[in-house]
């Protein structure tokens, strides 16, 4: 079998944001040796709807140390929600952008890992909220999805089932944190590559290393 990367992430969640460039990286040099497959996580799945406040103070400290270690840049329009949260209407919620995945990579497979990335940087540095449709009109242009069509897909039951599959996916693989990588090889065996904020010359180190082992067998 090819191999597959499983990429677990969530749209809401900073160190992946930090991240997305490394895995941007790691599809433009291995994606004609290996399948790239996004699995969203569903970090924040809350039974009620809880506002921004409930973890602005702690973003508000952790985001200077995301961009620190990963050099990417969060947005004056994502860090207004977090600096002024009694002014903010977000309630985040994972599962519109899951959706939203679950639709695109159908349509667009070998872009899975762009769009991924394209959601966190709608949300972290243009402070667009994913849990409002509008906010994911401009991607859609991107990409050149009917909006009528992409949005039905958006509210449909359908895709939304789709989504939370993805989330029992990723609790069956035993992924605790994010972002985190495994390299399937074979029908039972993983590979753990990443847990947590991975640089991109380790992440090579570790897929070629997979690969030496797969080619001796």
């Amino acid at each position: 079998m090819t191999p597959t990367i499983y990429y677990c992430y969530d749209a809401y969640c900073g160190w992946c944001y930090g991240f997305s460039p490394v895995m941007k990286k790691m599809a433009e040099l291995y994606s004609d040796q290996i399948a790239f497959e996004v699995l969203s996580g569903g970090m924040i799945l809350p039974e009620e709807p809880r506002h921004i406040s409930v973890v602005a103070g702690y973003i508000s400290e952790a985001y200077k140390g995301i961009e620190e270690l990963t050099g990417v840049r969060f947005g004056e329009d994502y860090l207004w929600h977090i600096f002024n949260p009694s002014e903010s209407d977000w309630y985040p919620n994972s599962e519109k952008p899951a959706i939203a995945l679950c639709i695109l990579k159908e349509y667009f497979p070998d872009r899975q890992v762009e769009f991924a990335a394209d959601l966190q940087y709608a949300l972290h540095f243009e402070g667009r909220d994913l849990c409002d449709n509008e906010a994911y009109r401009h991607l859609i242009e991107k990409y050149n999805f009917e909006a009528e069509d992409f949005f039905s897909r958006l509210n449909s039951e359908e895709y939304r089932e789709k989504a939370y599959y993805e989330f029992q996916l990723v609790k069956q693989l035993q992924v605790n944190g994010y972002p985190s990588v495994l390299v399937q090889v074979s029908e039972s065996k993983f590979f753990l590559i990443a847990r947590g904020y991975t640089d991109q010359t380790t992440m090579i180190q570790r897929i070629e290393a997979v690969m030496a082992d797969l080619n001796k067998n």
